[in-house]
């Protein structure tokens, strides 16, 4: 039993923990949720030794304990598993399991054996198989994810902290990772488990404290609270609409594509059509094809295709060319292709449309500010403009991503998971803001994993299925057995 009592934590003049109360049983699965900002972060890394505490006490079993650092942490038993990967991509599967920690025989000798056999029993405990000699940076988002549970299991951790831990997984991995968890708390382990998806926490959770703008605000077990009640503890009010009506009405044809194909992502003959004002979805299984698609058409990846903007010819072979043509493409991977972290946000949200700041050659720094700071008004980011965005929670970067290509005022919006690790309350607002661009005459095109969100706010759909677009799905024909038909390499009928 861990109780955590009365933390506060601040960073200069920004109070982000005000006498937080945390408590975590042994052999328990307990939630922690709140908007990004709330300080759900902050708070497990005072707990594993990253940060200092300002105030208060950690105590286990009525004794005070104190981590220096993160390894303190890890050998006492304690594992976190952050929401922003800990992977070195240059280093092999196996390097990154044991880097700090390898396995030794006589004169200190490395003992590959010894680590492959230890690594392959925890891949077959988890029902996954990766090549240990395979780059960690070559590994899908999903496969970097469980190559990080892994790491944690290797620990023998009893208590291991999960920061959104299945934002970038598949259902199956979501299934062998929740039936991993259970196993583990019959043998006394216990878990944190941060997420905003409303039914993990309540499939997988024992008990759930939320937290508000640094306080705890509401503990309870799970089985006696709500869907309504966590969400009202989240934000202090009711949020009576998770997706804003869409008014959307066919408009001119915008985008046009045909015979898009890759050999590196195995991508077959795509062609889709974008209009003016909609949000065209796209769904399917990870591994489908959905973003290597679009990293194709923005020339991120090779590929070759015919592309129509306007009914005119266009070439597009690297993003520069697709930034001038007006696209503009948020990657689901923030961290690496996203932000320059160390930056801040006023740099970050200026860097794509330094020309439109710039005035006989030079910035107009009082234009960048004043459109900084709507943006941060706009899209409610808890930071300052000279903050760097390194400092910032997953969900506020991104957000800053969000508004840095707003300000090149594309015609078409690419969006790659763009509510992936954000809070309910935030995504509601980037709902909000997407109706709005629409509605201007942007077009967007949406790639989720998260089937209510695709129906919820996508006025067509394409379903991606192996490479190639399984079939297109009208707003009033939306559904998620039709998807999930289409995503499984089915058929529709018409009794669906």
């Amino acid at each position: 039993m861990i109780n955590m009592d009365q933390i506060y934590k601040s960073f200069g003049q920004n109070d982000v923990l005000l006498g937080v109360d945390f408590e975590i049983a042994d052999a328990e699965v307990h939630a922690l949720m709140g908007e990004n900002g709330a300080g759900k972060s902050t708070l497990m890394k005072i707990l594993t030794g990253v940060y200092e505490a300002d105030g208060g006490t950690v105590v286990e079993n009525e004794q005070l304990i104190h981590f220096k650092n993160t390894k303190d942490a890890e050998n006492h038993g304690i594992a976190f598993i952050q929401q922003e990967l800990n992977i070195w991509p240059n280093l092999t599967v196996l390097e990154n399991l044991f880097l700090g920690k390898e396995a030794t025989k006589f004169f200190g000798i490395v003992d590959n054996k010894a680590m492959k056999r230890q690594a392959q029993e925890i891949f077959k405990k988890l029902n996954i198989t990766i090549d240990l000699n395979q780059l960690a940076g070559d590994l899908s988002v999903g496969m970097q994810q469980m190559l990080e549970i892994s790491k944690a299991l290797m620990q023998e951790a009893k208590v291991i902290i999960m920061d959104e831990p299945t934002a970038a997984l598949t259902n199956n991995e979501i299934e062998v990772l929740f039936e991993q968890i259970k196993k583990l708390k019959s043998e006394g382990v216990s878990f944190v488990y941060i997420s905003h998806r409303m039914e993990e926490i309540f499939s997988i959770s024992d008990r759930i404290t939320v937290m508000r703008d640094g306080r705890s605000i509401l503990t309870a077990a799970t089985e006696s609270t709500t869907h309504s009640q966590i969400v009202k503890a989240m934000i202090g009010r009711d949020l009576d609409n998770q997706y804003p009506e869409r008014n959307y009405k066919q408009g001119e044809l915008v985008l046009s594509v045909n015979n898009l194909n890759s050999n590196e992502h195995d991508l077959k003959s795509v062609h889709f059509e974008l209009h003016k004002g909609e949000i065209l979805g796209f769904s399917g299984l990870m591994g489908a094809g959905r973003s290597e698609i679009m990293r194709v058409l923005f020339g991120l990846d090779k590929g070759t295709m015919q592309v129509e903007l306007n009914g005119k010819k266009i070439y597009m072979n690297n993003p520069n060319q697709s930034i001038q043509h007006g696209l503009a493409f948020i990657t689901e991977n923030r961290k690496e292709e996203g932000l320059v972290l160390q930056d801040s946000i006023l740099e970050n949200i200026s860097l794509p449309a330094l020309k439109s700041f710039s005035k006989s050659g030079f910035l107009a720094q009082r234009s960048m500010e004043q459109y900084t700071q709507q943006m941060i008004k706009r899209l409610n980011i808890k930071g300052k403009q000279d903050d760097a965005c390194v400092d910032l929670s997953g969900g506020n970067q991104q957000k800053v991503v969000l508004a840095k290509w707003i300000a090149t005022a594309p015609r078409v919006l690419i969006l790659d998971e763009p509510t992936r690790g954000i809070d309910v309350g935030a995504k509601r607002e980037i709902y909000q803001l997407m109706n709005e661009l629409t509605e201007r005459g942007m077009s967007i095109i949406m790639i989720s994993s998260e089937l209510p969100e695709v129906i919820g706010m996508s006025d067509n759909v394409a379903v991606v299925h192996e490479g190639n677009i399984a079939g297109l799905l009208d707003r009033s024909s939306l559904s998620e057995e039709r998807i999930m038909t289409l995503a499984t390499g089915g058929k529709i009928n018409e009794s669906i």
